[in-house]
């Protein structure tokens, strides 16, 4: 039988950090880079046969399933094995009879980023069955990984996107972010790790007031998405970071890294180590050599990176 292919890319979270989690209207970004899977079917097996190739076509994990149990037969990391075992298990819920048909899979997942950036690793593998399976990643990820879901939506998003969950209910909408000066828009990689887990959990503390957070957040996201200049959208990117700064008690990436930069800074998701989006009223050469001195060697254009349907022209 033939073999098919599957792509989900990977994302970005440019506004609503945290507070997406309870209800805030964010903005986010898919991007270039992301996952690919090869699917081919085997008549007469009972065996799931994985392979997963890191951005360097290197194996980082395979593993292989017996079916229709799903019983882990051999694995290099039985941690991840059993990871993907439940995710097959979700799957399977969904659409029980996709394992029982006396056939077997060879099945062969593609990153084309490097796993420390952060881009999605996991949602864009979700994505991925999803689309294999006819099943909803949403269900998927709420029975696995959990989260917001705002990585799924990216996953198959032409361009930005809103992005608000209610409860179990999730609106994914177009946004109007295409701006005028992407050529002043960067994203650099940290690699440099914060505990976000302290700002979630004292995110999850957070009572008196939180929904002034999420009104003004969700406004904020509005605005970034329309925003016509670079000086409009560098308020915005800085007010924005005050109140999550301010809220949880997490230093700004550009107080704990770049001090002394005249552009802003926005920190991308979790308040972590992996990109950030800068701005810059100078040249793409000055702009970078900042940083490189600076020795953060992982930069960006906007363009280079950010999905738009542009990118199919």
């Amino acid at each position: 039988m033939n073999s098919s292919t599957y792509f989900a890319k990977g994302k970005f979270l440019l506004s609503a950090e945290y507070f997406v989690l309870d209800g805030a209207l964010s903005l986010a970004l898919p991007l270039k880079f992301g996952q690919r899977l090869e699917v081919k079917p085997i008549d007469g097996s009972t065996t799931i046969e994985w392979k997963s190739f890191d951005y360097k076509k290197n194996i980082w994990f395979e593993a292989s399933y017996d079916l229709p149990t799903l019983a882990i037969k051999t694995a290099n990391d039985l941690d991840t094995a059993q990871r993907l075992k439940d995710i097959f298990e979700s799957i399977q819920k969904q659409q029980p009879k996709l394992f029982e048909d006396q056939r077997g899979f060879k099945m062969e997942s593609y990153l084309d980023f490097p796993r420390p950036w952060g881009l999605g690793t996991s949602s864009t593998l979700l994505s991925l069955l999803a689309q294999w399976s006819a099943t909803n990643a949403y269900q998927t990820l709420e029975e696995t990984f959990g989260g917001s879901g705002y990585d799924i939506a990216c996953a198959v998003a032409e361009g930005a996107i809103y992005f608000q969950k209610f409860g179990s209910k999730i609106n994914v909408q177009r946004a109007p972010f295409d701006p005028v000066f992407s050529d002043q828009l960067y994203f650099v990689y940290l690699g440099k790790k914060q505990n976000s887990r302290d700002g979630i959990a004292h995110f999850r503390k957070l009572e008196s007031d939180k929904s002034i957070f999420i009104k003004r957040l969700s406004e904020i996201s509005e605005e970034m998405a329309s925003a016509k200049t670079l000086d409009e959208f560098d308020r915005l990117i800085l007010e924005h970071e005050n109140i999550i700064s301010e809220t949880l008690n997490i230093p700004r990436a550009k107080d704990l890294y770049f001090s002394d930069y005249e552009g802003e800074v926005k920190s991308l998701g979790a308040w972590g180590g992996d990109f950030v989006l800068v701005t810059s009223k100078d040249s793409t050469e000055k702009t970078k050599k900042y940083f490189n001195e600076k020795e953060f060697e992982v930069f960006y254009k906007y363009d280079e990176m950010v999905w738009s349907d542009k990118s199919n022209r």
